[in-house]
């Protein structure tokens, strides 16, 4: 069995490595995981980074991964998929933005939606990457957001089980709307998954389309 190696840059030592761990115990992949939670702390409102110099950490970091031998690149964090855009990254090692696989889901859907964030700050990166990605393939989207106030700062101090509580509650409340629901963060699966298990909803999350676009490349360069 060939095991291949692939590099995750996270911002933040939550549990989104735990869900991808869980996700492909399976799978012949072997995930190597690169945290740094300074470039994001850098670029908040009051600290002196500039986007340039953060773009440029950016490029740097992942320079940093692909040069660890790995055969593929995953980004985690939508606040680096945004330095990313503009950033001009030279290594051959292909890159996987997780919210792109997500956006694809999201652009299939017919109907109305709504997409839940935990982390205002978010919001705004992901959504207008989520609509330049619709435009991009001639996709029409209808779709609200939801940001569950005061939750964020739960999974930031390990509040895993409160953390969870806050995503259950809002979910369960807006799928009495009726509309396709969504949760836009991988720190926000777990929740999601406990309402799916109550109830007889789906809810798209960005571990599920991740998986299929993993597999997809497994074919490709495994």
């Amino acid at each position: 069995m060939i095991v291949k190696k692939v590099g995750c840059i996270h911002a933040h030592y939550s549990s989104n490595i735990n869900y991808l761990e869980k996700a492909f115990s399976t799978s012949t992949i072997e995930f190597l995981h690169f945290v740094d939670p300074g470039l994001m702390h850098c670029i908040q409102p009051g600290h002196s980074l500039s986007r340039k110099n953060a773009q440029a950490k950016v490029r740097e970091q992942i320079e940093w991964v692909a040069n660890c031998q790995v055969d593929a690149i995953l980004i985690t964090c939508t606040n680096y998929i945004a330095l990313l855009e503009d950033a001009v990254v030279t290594t051959a090692v292909p890159i996987i933005k997780i919210d792109e696989p997500f956006f694809e889901s999201l652009c299939q859907m017919k109907g109305p939606q709504t997409i839940v964030f935990s982390n205002p700050a978010t919001v705004d990166g992901t959504m207008s990457r989520l609509y330049k990605y619709a435009t991009a393939h001639q996709k029409s989207i209808d779709i609200e957001v939801a940001v569950i106030e005061n939750s964020f700062n739960l999974i930031m101090n390990g509040l895993q089980e409160e953390y969870n509580q806050k995503i259950v509650e809002c979910l369960e409340q807006l799928r009495q709307n009726n509309r396709i629901l969504s949760v836009a963060q991988l720190s926000m699966v777990e929740g999601a998954e406990q309402v799916e298990n109550k109830t007889s909803i789906k809810i798209m999350n960005p571990l599920k389309s991740l998986k299929t676009a993993i597999n997809n490349l497994n074919k490709s360069f495994l």
